[in-house]
């Protein structure tokens, strides 16, 4: 074969996504694997180990098969981890949809945090990753927003909205929890006696007394569903009161 046909032959397959291969007819399979098995392995792996531990050799090795086996499936490390979120994202069962747009948003990111929080490792994962399972989501939500009769670019703003809190939110539980493992810490109560000293030294400047009424009189600190949720409904509720909905 020419080498520019090759080259040509080469580029085209690049540019042909990983779901669209999926889905074309395969050849009988010669052994056991499957990209959904493949994509349940690797997610065993990084939530016991943090997604670092995900090679390509290390996945071949807990399939039992030889190392180019799963290219048959994902050309390396980035289909690998495509693979690897639409798995996550196939775990979250998405609302009724007769449920209104409020209820469906509001489901949906409870139901999202408990699916981040159980696989930390997504925290490093783009959230405009584009898979099936993940696209069903808003899709979802855009879907009970288009029933308001708002234009696209608002309704994608909404969704987007809300998706940042709660991948912002989301990431900074996560942080912390990294954070409480790295230094040997399992409670708040531990977190904060490590954190006493710089805490009482700032608090002493005098520069942050409310910050300071915060630290003696909260009663929440270690309740991050409850800080989540509340939070989530600030953000809805500025949301229904800007859009009149």
């Amino acid at each position: 074969m020419p080498a520019q046909e090759s080259q040509e032959k080469s580029e085209n397959k690049s540019q042909v996504s990983l779901w669209e291969r999926l889905e074309r007819p395969a050849p009988a399979p010669r052994s056991t694997l499957s990209p959904h098995r493949i994509a349940a392995v690797a997610v065993e792996i990084a939530d016991a180990e943090g997604l670092d531990a995900v090679t390509m050799r290390r996945l071949a090795t807990e399939l039992g098969v030889a190392p180019m086996a799963a290219y048959r499936y994902v050309s390396g490390k980035d289909d690998l981890l495509e693979l690897m979120v639409d798995f996550v994202y196939g775990e979250l069962t998405l609302p009724d949809d007769t449920a209104g747009w409020r209820e469906t948003m509001r489901t949906l990111a409870m139901r999202t945090r408990a699916v981040l929080l159980k696989h930390p490792w997504m925290a490093r994962t783009s959230v405009l990753a584009l898979t099936p399972n993940q696209l069903a989501v808003p899709e979802c939500v855009l879907a009970t927003l288009d029933a308001l009769g708002l234009d696209a670019d608002t309704m994608m703003a909404v969704s987007r909205t809300v998706t940042a809190y709660v991948h912002g939110a989301v990431d900074a539980e996560i942080g912390l929890l990294r954070l409480m493992q790295e230094r040997g810490w399992s409670s708040g109560h531990e977190t904060r006696s490590g954190l006493a000293p710089r805490m009482t030294w700032l608090m002493n400047t005098g520069r942050y007394p409310t910050y300071q009424r915060y630290t003696l009189e909260a009663t929440r600190k270690d309740d991050p569903q409850w800080q989540f949720e509340v939070g989530l409904d600030c953000v809805l509720d500025g949301i229904a009161a800007h859009m009149g909905i």
